[in-house]
């Protein structure tokens, strides 16, 4: 088999110059986050008298000790919030994305249309009837209220994701195990989930994200004793000044868990991603 061929004087330019650029726009999209860390790192006299974005003369953990006293319960109430609206939310929705794909029955089409259509509801348009519904069923300030609303609005999306990626299972397989005497419900426990792996993965991993980092309906239904970390981080503002180094450890603490999901993650997501690219062409 015969090697590549060398590359022009042009060709080795124009590769050089696509590196510098990509470069050049690498740097001044994480020239926030930098200045968030060394902010962070920072003495609240220090921050002050500083650029954000040099590196601090004296690092101190000050901030996150201060952030994380603050945001200790607010942090366990996301995470309880943003596993709860996420586990229910990829279960129903893988559920009724199964039923979509491998199912057809009258009016499927326009059912799927009504309920995909939920998804572009925003979120200022329901909030009025969201919060009378839940004051009334008496999950106002719980984390419960939160999950149920997160995942009643995550389930559509959940639904076409889902419907997306088992379409692609050839419905004989699904045939064969119903002349096999398999009920709906075992065909989707036993043949339809473990082949879908990595579509459950790139789904989860999506609306943990969602959850974990939403505002606005946590301001709306949640008073104190549930208040998310978001709502806890937008309150740390101080009334005379403001604590940059406080609020910038804050946001560190918030970003975390998202980091290390999407580190651990990362490889499933991109295999999620392409066969969702390869399944829409």
């Amino acid at each position: 088999m015969a090697g590549a061929l060398p590359l022009s004087k042009t060709q080795k330019l124009l590769h050089a110059l696509y590196y510098m650029l990509l470069f050049i726009f690498a740097v001044f999209y994480l020239l926030p986050f930098w200045g968030a860390v060394t902010t962070s790192l920072k003495s609240s006299a220090e921050v002050f008298t500083t650029s954000p974005l040099s590196f601090p003369e004296k690092l101190t953990l000050e901030g996150y000790r201060a952030a994380f006293n603050h945001l200790k319960k607010p942090l366990l109430n996301s995470l309880i919030i943003t596993a709860g609206g996420t586990f229910f939310s990829v279960l129903l929705g893988s559920i009724c994305g199964y039923a979509f794909a491998q199912y057809r029955f009258k009016f499927d089409n326009v059912i799927f249309v009504l309920v995909v259509s939920a998804i572009f509801l925003p979120y200022q348009a329901i909030l009025v009837p969201l919060f009378q519904t839940i004051r009334r069923l008496g999950l106002y300030d719980t984390v419960w209220g939160l999950i149920l609303a997160h995942t009643a609005y995550g389930i559509p999306m959940m639904t076409l994701l889902f419907r997306s990626f088992y379409g692609d299972i050839p419905r004989c397989i699904v045939q064969q195990a119903m002349l096999d005497g398999y009920r709906p419900w075992a065909i989707y426990r036993r043949i339809i989930l473990p082949s879908t792996k990595i579509a459950t993965v790139t789904a989860v991993v999506f609306q943990f994200a969602s959850i974990w980092n939403e505002l606005l309906f946590s301001l709306v239904l949640t008073g104190y004793d549930a208040m998310p970390a978001t709502v806890s981080l937008n309150q740390m503002m101080g009334t005379l000044a403001a604590e940059w180094n406080v609020q910038m450890a804050g946001s560190m603490w918030l970003a975390l868990p998202i980091l290390v999901l999407y580190i651990i993650m990362g490889k499933y997501l991109i295999r999620g991603y392409m066969a969702g690219s390869v399944a829409a062409t």
